[in-house]
């Protein structure tokens, strides 16, 4: 699937009158999955059970863009971002205590049907992780819990299949995921998985808000990740976005998780999680 790819452009290019490219293009050919937490934002999440934060700071960059004709495009791009867990421990509040770190590359290739778009990408991700020093009580001389840090490592490729559909009422998109490691540590986890899921918005219910569109918005993301078996972790969120939405834009959510610990470092462990939210589309 991946040469399918790689041999699309040359194809295209041959039976295209015009091939033109932008260096730095504005904007994004595909805006990051909003549930999946494998995407890069900025933004923080605050979780009701045990007031701690999930602080993203990250960004995916298009680097060149080229276009085939009116329908088709490529980009390539650079995916650079972390979350880390804020937590609260002997008064001392905000300490960050285990952090997930992502850096790689994308390739996206897109085609327009009428009110149709239809998504390829395949990205290529180095993701490790590390407890920091808010996991360290100093006074004691000894990681909390008795924990130790876990050389946690994974080096993925990931192709995901994207089919958008707009009109004057509402916009929706439904996708599907297949990752695959070349190096995992610990040697418990999987090299396969796969990931699930779909968006829907509209601007009809709420109107405007200082002149820009509002939208509501729901999304849900499924994985399946073999930790050592394999089991679903489901995300759910609903919210609003201020301002166009497939443009920059302020969202402010709520969120459901139900699955693995997002934090790598915590990998192993089955959590349940109610969060207020909010992060920033560029």
């Amino acid at each position: 699937m991946i040469a399918l790819i790689i041999v699309s452009p040359a194809l295209i290019i041959s039976q295209s009158s015009e091939l033109t490219y932008t260096f730095l293009p504005k904007g994004l050919h595909l805006l990051p999955i909003k549930a999946s937490f494998e995407e890069a934002r900025v933004g923080v999440l605050y979780m009701t059970e045990n007031a701690n934060l999930k602080v993203d700071i990250g960004n995916s960059i298009d680097v060149l863009l080229l276009n085939f004709d009116d329908n088709k495009m490529i980009s390539l791009g650079m995916d650079f971002m972390a979350y880390a867990l804020a937590t609260s421990y002997k008064g001392n509040r905000l300490q960050i205590d285990a952090l997930d770190g992502f850096f790689g590359g994308n390739i996206t290739y897109s085609v327009q049907l009428d009110n149709r778009k239809f998504y390829t990408r395949f990205r290529i991700i180095h993701n490790s992780a590390h407890l920091v020093d808010g996991h360290y009580d100093l006074q004691n001389n000894k990681w909390l819990n008795n924990d130790l840090p876990i050389p946690y490592t994974r080096d993925f490729g990931e192709l995901t299949f994207v089919h958008e559909i707009k009109n004057q009422k509402i916009y929706y998109r439904y996708y599907g995921s297949i990752s695959y490691s070349t190096l995992v540590r610990p040697v418990d986890l999987k090299k396969y998985s796969i990931s699930s899921g779909i968006e829907a918005a509209t601007d009809k219910i709420i109107g405007s808000v200082l002149q820009e569109p509002t939208n509501i918005f729901i999304a849900y993301h499924f994985s399946l990740e073999g930790i050592p078996e394999y089991v679903g972790n489901n995300h759910f969120m609903l919210g609003l976005k201020f301002g166009e939405w497939q443009g920059k834009g302020i969202l402010l959510y709520l969120s459901q998780y139900n699955g693995y610990h997002f934090l790598s470092e915590y990998y192993n462990q089955r959590i349940s999680r109610f969060s207020i939210g909010f992060f920033v589309d560029f």
